[in-house]
């Protein structure tokens, strides 16, 4: 069985609470109170910043290395939607590259051990975000299209300005933890992201325990670990607008750069109320994703139990990744690799070719009470064959579509697999 490394939190000397730093819970903006809390703190040499009962206004919270971000019950920290208030931009990613854009609401750089925890609620405030979300009213393909050159020409980061350089704004996302030590979240509950909700960006040793996502809006993954090591995730429940927990490593040239795989990651015990997938895998995957294990979990519903993505640009690696003994209502599909998902950037162009080798996946032990469109629908590239797909112990109450649609494939092995009942649409 993979073992999965959690972070180890020592708690520190120093307790200060955002009141005794000028916050109000009037509706006036705290930014400098949470600034100043997190500031002693770590000057102190670590501790906890204390949000009480209460509704926080404020822009995005920075924290630093030996400070825990603490929410006692009845705590809102209502993050605004106001662009400006994320400002200067900090090193960050959007969709696999990597740019210097917006601040996410909660943003940790280059820390060591750094926790938010707590019974209290962080929430984004999204009148002005969700209007970005209608992709048709902005040019944010024109940013992308500009990142996608960066990436593809290795233009420096330390370039990278998108706000500077373009007039589309990328929503940024809800918390990011970048290239940090030692992650814990635990208890909270997560509510509405302008992008991804929680971020894990490069990270090693990572535990996120208890908590309760619930984002609806466009691109809202619960959970997007990237190019991060080491991480366990257990007894948290996730209602999404996107795919539930995610593991991705960079996209074409900047994953190739940064050379880090996604591996040594456990979820278990966890509850997909609703979304796009249980488990998804890509399609920013060109640094490698290794060495996953999603177990005894439940869905009420999802698009697909378990999605691997890619296509012909972003190389990289997918192996050695188990989902076993899940229960599910009923899901549209049950497991999907699809191996041609670009999405928006489709009409790009080619910069160069690099198939993505597919090794190890298996899907055991699952009982779901029915499939709307096709069990399994696994359709690798002609080119590298995805190989060693395990199937087995699936038993499937009743399906109104195709049982498996399945082509390109190396060594496939199935066995155990039930249907009770064939409906038709």
């Amino acid at each position: 069985a993979l073992i999965a490394f959690a972070s180890v939190w020592v708690a520190g000397a120093t307790d200060r609470n955002i009141v005794d730093c000028g916050a109000r819970s009037d509706g006036t903006k705290c930014t400098t109170a949470f600034a100043s809390a997190v500031d002693a703190c770590a000057k102190s040499g670590g501790g906890r910043v204390i949000v009480p009962s209460g509704t926080w206004y404020t822009g995005p919270v920075h924290l630093k290395s030996n400070v825990e971000l603490h929410l006692e019950e009845g705590a809102v920290v209502l993050f605004s939607d106001d662009p400006k208030d994320c400002l200067p931009v900090v090193p960050s990613s959007w969709e696999g590259l990597e740019c210097l854009n917006l601040s996410p609401l909660v943003y940790a750089n280059g820390c060591t051990n750094v926790a938010i925890t707590g019974k209290g609620t962080l929430r984004a405030k999204m009148d002005f975000w969700r209007r970005l979300m209608d992709e048709r009213t902005t040019d944010i393909q024109g940013a992308r299209a500009l990142l996608y050159k960066w990436g593809s020409e290795d233009y420096p980061v330390e370039k990278r300005d998108i706000v500077k350089a373009h007039p589309a704004v990328l929503r940024p996302q809800l918390i990011q933890f970048n290239r940090c030590r030692g992650v814990r979240m635990e208890g909270v509950r997560v509510e509405d992201s302008p992008f991804w909700t929680i971020h894990l960006l490069l990270c090693d040793g990572v535990t996120i325990r208890g908590i309760d996502v619930c984002a609806h809006g466009f691109n809202n993954d619960g959970v997007d670990i990237e190019m991060t090591q080491n991480v366990l995730i257990e007894d948290s429940t996730f209602d999404q607008g996107d795919d539930g927990i995610v593991f991705k490593a960079g996209r074409n040239r900047d994953g190739w750069r940064l050379g880090r795989p996604t591996k040594n990651v456990e979820v278990r015990n966890c509850r997909i109320k609703r979304a796009d997938s249980l488990a998804g895998i890509g399609s920013e995957l060109s640094g490698g994703v290794e060495n996953v294990y999603v177990h005894d979990c439940t869905v009420d519903y999802a698009a697909r139990l378990f999605f691997v993505k890619t296509n012909h640009r972003r190389g990289g690696h997918v192996r050695n990744v188990r989902v076993e003994n899940i229960v599910t209502r009923p899901i549209a599909r049950l497991f999907v690799l699809n191996a041609d998902v670009l999405y928006q950037w489709r009409e790009m162009p080619d910069y160069e070719t690099r198939l993505t080798e597919i090794d190890g996946l298996t899907l055991r032990n699952i009982t779901c009470e029915r499939v709307d469109y096709t069990g399994f629908d696994i359709v690798g590239d002609p080119r590298l064959p995805p190989t060693n797909i395990t199937l087995e112990d699936i038993h499937i109450g009743s399906a109104t579509g195709q049982v498996s649609r399945i082509a390109n494939v190396g060594i496939l092995r199935q066995n155990g697999i039930t249907c009770g009942k064939r409906e038709d649409r």
